[in-house]
C-alpha cells in the first residue's frame, strides 16, 4: 500500500469514528451531560418527568423530551425546594429529585441520597437525640422496603402528605451537621426505630389513626410505630 492509499485509509477511519461518536451522542445523550434543559431528551428526562408527575408538578406526557411543560414543572419543583428556579435540571436539582447527575438514579447510599435524607432528618428531627435523628432516617429506608410505599428515597420523602416539614417551612432551613452523620448511619444499617414505618409527636399529633398504630419505641419527642 503506497502513502496515498494509507492516507486515504486513515482519513476514512477518522471519518467513520466521527460518525460513530455523533450517533452515540444522539442515541445516548445522558452519557455526555451533567444537566438537562429544554431541548434535552433521553431516559433521565423520562425519570425526571415521571417523578415530577408522581409528585403533582408535571402533567404532560412522560416521553423523554424536555419541553416547555417539563421546564415549567422543574421550575415549580425548584421554587418549592429552595433551589434556583431556572428550569434547568442541574446537579443540585437532580440530587433533590433523587437522580444523581450523569446517571439514572440510585438508592445505594450515594452523595445525593445522603444529602436528601439529611435534609429530611434535619427538618423533621432538629433538636432530637442523635439516636432519634437516625431513627427518622431509618423510617424513610424502612418505607422504601415496604410494599405500601414508593421504592425510592425521593419517592418516599416527596410523597404527598408524608412529611409535614415540606409544607411548614422546615425543609428550607439549613441542614444540621448531625443530620448528615445520622443519614450516613441510617444508610449504613443502624435502625434505632426497630423497623418502624411511622413516627409522630404525641404533643402535636391530631390524627386519631396514628395513635392506633402499634408502638415500638419512644425516642425523645417521637413515638415510632408500625
Amino acid at each position: 500500500m503506497d502513502k496515498k492509499q494509507k492516507l486515504l485509509s486513515a482519513l476514512a477511519l477518522v471519518f467513520l469514528l466521527n460518525i460513530a461518536l455523533i450517533a452515540l451522542a444522539q442515541t445516548a445523550p445522558d452519557a455526555f451531560a451533567d444537566s438537562w434543559r429544554r431541548g434535552s431528551s433521553g431516559e433521565t428526562v423520562k425519570k425526571i418527568q415521571r417523578r415530577l408527575s408522581d409528585w403533582g408538578y408535571y402533567s404532560g406526557a412522560v416521553d423523554g423530551v424536555y419541553g416547555a411543560r417539563t421546564e415549567e414543572a422543574v421550575k415549580k419543583f425548584q421554587k418549592k425546594n429552595g433551589l434556583t428556579a431556572d428550569g434547568v435540571a442541574g446537579p443540585a436539582t437532580l440530587a433533590a429529585i433523587g437522580l444523581p447527575s450523569g446517571s439514572g438514579g440510585s438508592s445505594g447510599g450515594g452523595s445525593s441520597d445522603v444529602n436528601l435524607l439529611a435534609r429530611l432528618i434535619s427538618a423533621e428531627a432538629r433538636g432530637e437525640p442523635y439516636s432519634g435523628q437516625v431513627a427518622v432516617g431509618a423510617v424513610v429506608l424502612n418505607r422504601m422496603e415496604h410494599p405500601s410505599f414508593p421504592s425510592t428515597m425521593s419517592g418516599v420523602i416527596y410523597q404527598k402528605g408524608a412529611f409535614s416539614c415540606l409544607d411548614d417551612g422546615q425543609w428550607d432551613e439549613p441542614v444540621t451537621e448531625s443530620a448528615y452523620r445520622a443519614a450516613r448511619d441510617a444508610l449504613n444499617g443502624w435502625d434505632p426505630s426497630g423497623g418502624a414505618i411511622y413516627y409522630f409527636n404525641p404533643a402535636t399529633a391530631t390524627s386519631a389513626w396514628i395513635w392506633s398504630r402499634p408502638e415500638i419505641v419512644t425516642i425523645g419527642k417521637h413515638k415510632f410505630c408500625m
